[in-house]
């Protein structure tokens, strides 16, 4: 919703939670938008007024919520991970097909300039081929207002499905590459109940590099990456960072370090204006639903892998 306040081309005229009491709250805490409180999705998704459906509830509620917009004709933006599994991303982009109606993914990290510069610079060839990459996403979840993410029939998972999807997702669209097999283990504890409290991802990519992607709830907020290639190396310790402006390094080997500051502050913003765009314009959106599918069967596998204990290959 503060994403909201900054956008230029889109506003929010409704919405619906689970808790009407919240959802109350909620209408007066942004008293700034035209906001009316739905006591069903079936309401909201059939409103006039509202011409399209942003689906942030939780993981398990997206395939019904995404089906119900879509049988509205409404599109959607769904925030990620997509589903609970790729077979209901498959479900949902069959129904989008069929109704012609367009269906997005919220990888925000998409938008952000941290991000962009980085895949910019990479495509460029300005420090080499990418041979390692290290992206991590941490934050404490102990007391966390999402008191769904420890319910598995909610969850899609811990942080893996969480916020790895984000790290997966953003190394994905920096290299320009698809993950070929993924190699997985996970730590459990008594808060996290059946969902996994931290875990570490090894990737391959099809052209070759390798990425290791550790995430958690019981850390301090943290989301460094890095790329080292064979001639140099490029990233930030807070990488992926929206609060506040942060210093991207670029260093080719045997010269000086080169920084940039950058800012991501608008990236929930940008995020909502180029799904407007897209609707009423027809401009690509950088996240349509397929690379929520892709980015879903890397969870899978994720998940098959810390059962069986080896990698596991993803198709191609």
């Amino acid at each position: 919703m503060p994403g909201f306040t900054q956008a230029k081309h889109c506003t929010v005229t409704g919405l619906w939670r689970r808790d009407q009491h919240k959802a109350k709250e909620a209408v007066q805490q942004y008293h700034q938008f035209p906001l009316r409180a739905y006591d069903s999705p079936e309401a909201l998704c059939s409103a006039g007024d509202v011409d399209a459906i942003f689906v942030a509830s939780p993981d398990a509620l997206h395939l019904p919520h995404v089906l119900i917009a879509l049988q509205h004709r409404k599109p959607v933006l769904c925030e990620k991970p997509m589903a609970m599994d790729a077979g209901e991303c498959e479900r949902m982009l069959a129904s989008a097909a069929r109704a012609q109606v367009a269906l997005c993914v919220a990888q925000n990290f998409r938008f952000e300039h941290s991000v962009n510069r980085m895949r910019q610079i990479v495509t460029s060839g300005q420090v080499g081929k990418p041979l390692l990459a290290r992206s991590e996403f941490h934050f404490c979840a102990r007391q966390h207002p999402r008191t769904w993410m420890t319910d598995a029939s909610l969850a899609c998972g811990g942080p893996i499905g969480d916020v790895a999807v984000h790290c997966i997702d953003a190394l994905r669209y920096i290299l320009q590459d698809e993950v070929s097999s993924v190699f997985a283990r996970a730590l459990y504890d008594k808060d996290s109940g059946p969902v996994e409290a931290a875990a570490m991802l090894l990737l391959e990519f099809h052209k070759g590099t390798i990425a290791d992607v550790t995430v958690s709830t019981r850390a301090e907020y943290r989301t460094p990456m890095w790329i080292t290639t064979d001639r140099g190396l490029i990233g930030a310790e807070d990488a992926l960072n929206v609060d506040h402006p942060i210093e991207l390094n670029i260093k080719p080997v045997g010269g000086d370090i080169m920084t940039e500051q950058i800012s991501n502050d608008r990236t929930y913003a940008d995020q909502v204006d180029a799904f407007a765009l897209h609707i009423e314009q027809g401009v690509p959106f950088p996240a349509p639903g397929i690379e929520g599918l892709r980015n879903q069967r890397v969870l899978d596998a994720a998940y098959r892998s810390i059962k069986s204990g080896t990698p596991e290959s993803i198709p191609r």
